[in-house]
């Protein structure tokens, strides 16, 4: 009997495509992959449910998918992430095209909920909260032979009053360092070269496990494998990266020196409300601190523009921050009033005409300033892990960018580059975001 085939559609963060890594990893064991959604039995939906924009995409992805049920191959629309786990009840009435739908602790069901709908053709449901569980398992990769994500611990403990992630995903809990190392040590030999450790606050590894921060002790671990070239870290809390972190990062070749770091804003007012446990001198600090110990050091930010409140004197101390300090990499969102946040009750909420205002203002800065630290960059080499091809030219990275947030490298050279190989390229000139460049040797 021909296998049935199945697709997967990912949404939302790097996080979410782990869990659409183990999705796939489970469904492999019955069913065959389909990366065309019309030539699939099953088609699974992995949802984002953070903020609006998310959501919608997230609804709009189901319902386009409901179609290939009517015009295609389709006979499952499985439905999972944080939107199913946010909105149960409420999908499932307005929704009657999900045929399965489970939490975001609730992979282990996938298999068997497949085989009783096609046995019953009955719609199913799971989606148990948990502040224990944690999704582990075999994965496939989807970033490409030499990249890939690591979870290092699910939940968040922090209560930002504009975030429901610790809602949808529970308390912070760590995973087991053991069992961190020995998917490393997978990937490794699977090909990759570069992990991404992520986590919703990496900076808090091991705080419930082992009673400390544990993520320097893991760099380290990690480090060890062979095979591993690029370590990159992801969500560093200001307020929680320790001088161990720092000079780990400074002493660890192969630790990128490249730190996410996201603070959403400077002013003390602002961060208060936002419930963030830093302040502006003690940010500041940090920063002064980490570029001080960690040579060439690639910082990258995120901030939030138009929370409830925010005052045109905020807001411009938060636009004079950025003009200070030059981050290498920054991201702008506007605040998205969710509901189940206590954020979403505060006074003062900003018209969206404000907040696009100063989400403009802040990027058209942050434009100037990459433009010009890019245009430092010329005649320097940077090692590039290779990557593919695009207009004719090879693309890559250097430590300085994370996939798909950051820019590219793109560069000539006239003889065959492997896939997944570190060269080094020479910068010959300079965009806003990207790089291009030339092979700085004769032989490729």
């Amino acid at each position: 009997m021909e296998k049935l085939k199945f697709g997967i559609i990912s949404l939302g963060c790097d996080k979410n495509r782990i869990d659409s890594e183990l999705a796939i990893g489970r469904l492999n064991k019955n069913y065959e992959l389909v990366n065309n959604p019309k030539e699939a039995d099953i088609i699974l939906v992995n949802t984002c449910g953070f903020i609006e924009s998310s959501k919608q995409e997230s609804i709009n992805t189901i319902l386009e998918m409901a179609e290939y049920k009517k015009r295609y191959k389709c006979k499952i629309l499985i439905v999972t992430g944080c939107l199913s786990q946010r909105y149960k009840e409420e999908l499932l009435e307005l929704m009657p095209e999900i045929d399965i739908m489970l939490g975001v602790n609730n992979y282990d069901k996938l298999l068997e909920s497949i085989e009783e709908f096609l046995k019953n053709k009955n719609r199913l449901s799971y989606y148990d909260y948990s502040d224990s569980l944690i999704t582990e398992g075999e994965r496939v990769i989807t970033t490409g032979k030499s990249t890939a994500y690591l979870k290092i611990s699910e939940g968040c403990d922090n209560l930002c009053t504009y975030c429901i992630i610790p809602k949808i995903r529970g308390k912070y809990r760590s995973r087991k360092m053991e069992d961190i190392v020995s998917e490393a040590k997978t990937l490794a030999q699977n090909g990759v070269v570069e992990i991404i450790l992520v986590a919703q606050d990496t900076t808090m590894y091991g705080i419930d496990l082992y009673k400390e921060k544990k993520l320097p002790a893991l760099i380290r671990e990690l480090s060890n494998i062979e095979e591993i070239k690029w370590i990159r870290l992801l969500y560093c809390y200001p307020e929680e990266i320790t001088d161990e972190l720092i000079q780990e990062i400074a002493d660890n070749s192969k630790v990128c020196k490249y730190i996410d770091m996201p603070i959403q804003h400077i002013s003390n007012t602002v961060l208060k409300r936002m419930n963030r446990r830093g302040k502006k001198e003690e940010i500041i600090r940090s920063i002064t601190k980490m570029r001080d110990k960690i040579m060439d050091l690639c910082l990258r930010t995120s901030i939030i523009v138009g929370f409830p409140g925010e005052s045109d004197s905020e807001f411009n101390e938060l636009k004079e921050f950025v003009q200070d300090i030059k981050f290498n990499k920054l991201g702008v969102f506007k605040y998205s009033q969710e509901e189940d946040t206590p954020a979403s009750n505060f006074d003062n909420q900003i018209p969206t005409e404000i907040k696009e205002q100063r989400e403009k203002e802040l990027m058209l800065l942050q434009q100037k300033i990459s433009k010009k630290i890019n245009m430092d960059k010329i005649g320097k080499v940077y090692d590039v892990l290779v990557e593919g091809t695009k207009n004719g030219m090879y693309v890559g990275r250097s430590f300085e960018m994370a996939p798909e947030i950051d820019g590219e490298i793109f560069f000539s050279c006239d003889t065959i580059v492997d896939i997944g190989k570190i060269v080094p390229v020479k910068i010959t000139k300079a965009l806003e975001y990207d790089l291009i460049g030339v092979v700085y040797y004769e032989s490729c």
